[in-house]
């Protein structure tokens, strides 16, 4: 074809005006222009304007082995609810499970043990046989959070052990007086959240390890925490059952608090999950329905943005693409939402347990799948199957 005889930024530019449909069917054309169509370059700007291709607002990409134009072909199937639900995982009595992925491998706290699976190439199933079984704790893991090196687990019985994720070695310690409900860790820093209303800092480094840095009253329950991907702050979430805001940024340094978030939180409105996507940019989820999107640049005393759950259910967890979408588990029927930040209404609904009043404790997602832990099944969503050619 002469098109193709243009210059390569000229020929850029032309394609550039082309929407995901057009391209492929210039694609056919001749082999040529099916080998340069095929180029990620050609496909960057249509990635970056959908969601969950693995591309973030800064520009980072995710899965880079992954061609962007089989990623764009899967991002209509999660727009559109094209999937596949499978069953990973059950057990006989209900717990409350929580998941990570970590590249290929898949973590999941069930009672007190915590498990990792390798997720199998072909298929993102669980293979046969775990690869690690991580023990120590007395009574059910309440939450982990893993480092490059380590998993870090949170339990019933006010233990926090530290892991090392390639080896058998373990060593805990107490750190709360009931169970921790919560904790994160970034740069060498751990930072823990209890039933006893207290919120402490430790340190991550060997001969410190178990020394607390710092203990913050917190006058409630501290159901959330997480830390700025800047290491500087971190936000803790409380059980809103007392006078003071649920939501509190902290200095990580000296434990002083820096601002709160919202003011028109009503009484029991506890936040039960919070996310950094950028040191500025946050989301937070609980008990009022409410997805919300802080943007400390802005404002601190009012979100820039909020979605609501239609059925009026607690939302239980959320994950982002940092870019624009968002997952939600809610506290029903194992419903999973999928939301596109610059829309108000709900993108796409899946009802995982329409039999089953149970909500959806955890979940996380890579560019093909979606995986969430309800209370007695850990199902997987594959949005690579059918329809998967709708728009070509």
């Amino acid at each position: 074809m002469l098109l193709f005889q243009l210059p390569e930024d000229v020929l850029f530019l032309v394609l550039s005006y082309l929407d995901p449909r057009s391209l492929c069917r210039l694609s056919q054309a001749c082999k040529r222009s099916y080998q340069f169509i095929s180029r990620d370059v050609v496909w960057r700007k249509i990635a970056k304007g959908i969601i969950n291709t693995g591309l973030t607002r800064q520009g980072i990409d995710s899965c880079p082995s992954i061609p962007l134009k089989d990623r764009v072909r899967v991002s209509h199937n999660w727009i559109h609810g094209v999937c596949r639900k499978e069953v990973l995982l059950k057990w006989k009595i209900n717990l409350l499970p929580w998941i990570q992925l970590d590249c290929d491998v898949l973590y999941l706290s069930q009672a007190a043990n915590i498990s990792a699976y390798h997720l199998r190439a072909e298929g993102g199933k669980l293979q046969n046989n775990q690869v690690a079984l991580f023990t120590g704790h007395q009574e059910d893991v309440c939450r982990f959070t893993l480092t490059d090196t380590h998993l870090i687990s949170a339990g019933g019985d006010g233990k926090i052990i530290l892991h090392d994720k390639g080896s058998d070695y373990s060593v805990g310690y107490y750190g709360h007086n009931q169970e921790v409900n919560c904790i994160d860790c970034k740069g060498g820093v751990i930072v823990s959240g209890s039933r006893d209303k207290t919120a402490k800092i430790w340190a991550l480094t060997p001969d410190r390890f178990g020394h607390c840095l710092h203990t913050i009253p917190m006058y409630d329950r501290v159901w959330s925490v997480a830390i700025s991907p800047s290491v500087c702050t971190f936000v803790t979430g409380t059980a809103c059952c007392e006078s003071s805001a649920p939501l509190r940024i902290w200095d990580t340094e000296r434990c002083h608090l820096v601002s709160c978030l919202g003011t028109e939180f009503r009484r029991g409105a506890g936040v039960l999950d919070i996310i950094y996507e950028s040191p500025f940019q946050l989301l937070t989820c609980g008990y009022d329905t409410f997805i919300r999107y802080w943007d400390l640049r802005v404002c601190s005393r009012k979100c820039v943005m909020e979605w609501e759950e239609p059925h009026d259910s607690a939302l239980y967890c959320i994950k982002s693409d940092k870019n624009h979408m968002i997952a939600s588990g809610s506290s029903y029927y194992g419903v999973v939402r999928l939301w596109d930040k610059r829309q108000t209404r709900c993108l796409q609904m899946f009802q995982l347990a329409p039999t089953t009043s149970s909500p959806v404790y955890s979940l996380c997602f890579n560019s093909t799948h979606l995986y969430a832990a309800l209370a007695s099944v850990l199902y997987s969503l594959d949005f690579r199957t059918a329809g998967s050619q709708s728009w070509k």
